[in-house]
Order: structure tokens, then C-alpha cells, then sequence
């Protein structure tokens, strides 16, 4: 079992930045990663992936504008999130599919106000 928990959302103004953080209760190393966000009313959706070696893919909606980072040493995942639009505003998602079971954090906020 792994529990993976979400920290760095909050209120930032359009154009700023956030780094988002997620830190897994063990090993994710061998384990590919990702973000999803879920705006009010709308379904969840993926903003990137990050493999068990590193490699990255992004939504287009973020490409350009987000980074997905992972430090295996210390079991956690990174979203930074550059140039924020009010259309980012969601609650962010940590996931690893850790094997064949997935697992989701709790989530954080991020409100950018329009």
C-alpha cells in the first residue's frame, strides 16, 4: 500500500507560480507518476506523467508552462507550475499506479483568481 500526500496549493495571481509537492509513505522508484486536476464541475483530467526514470509528458493545455520532476531519494513527485491562468484552478492529484493498484492522493487546491 502507498499513501501519497499533496502539499503546496494556494491562491496565487494570474502569471504566477506554484510548485506543488507530492510525498509517498515508501518507494515509488520503480513506479511511472502523474498530476490530474479536477475543476469544479468538470471531470478529472491528466496534466502530465512523469516515468520511473524521469521521462515527462504533458497535457497541451500545460505543455510549456508546467514541469514534472521526481526525486526518488526522498519518494516524492514536484508539479511546478509557471504562468498560472484562471482556467488552472482545480484541486491537484497525485497518482502512481503502483503496479496493478492505483492510488490517489487527497489533493490540493490551486485557485487562481480571474
Amino acid at each position: 500500500q502507498v499513501q501519497l500526500v499533496e502539499s503546496g496549493g494556494g491562491l496565487v495571481q494570474p502569471g504566477g507560480s506554484l510548485r506543488l509537492s507530492c510525498l509517498a509513505s515508501r518507494s515509488i522508484s520503480t513506479y511511472d507518476m502523474a498530476w490530474y486536476r479536477q475543476a469544479p464541475g468538470k471531470q478529472r483530467e491528466l496534466v502530465g506523467t512523469v516515468t520511473y526514470d524521469g521521462s515527462t509528458t504533458y497535457a497541451d493545455s500545460v505543455l510549456g508552462r508546467f514541469s514534472i520532476s521526481r526525486d526518488n531519494a526522498r519518494n516524492a513527485i514536484y508539479l511546478q507550475m509557471n504562468s498560472l491562468k484562471p482556467e488552472d484552478t482545480a484541486v491537484y492529484y497525485c497518482f502512481c499506479g503502483c503496479g496493478l493498484t492505483p492510488y490517489w492522493g487527497q489533493g490540493t487546491q490551486v485557485a487562481v483568481p480571474s
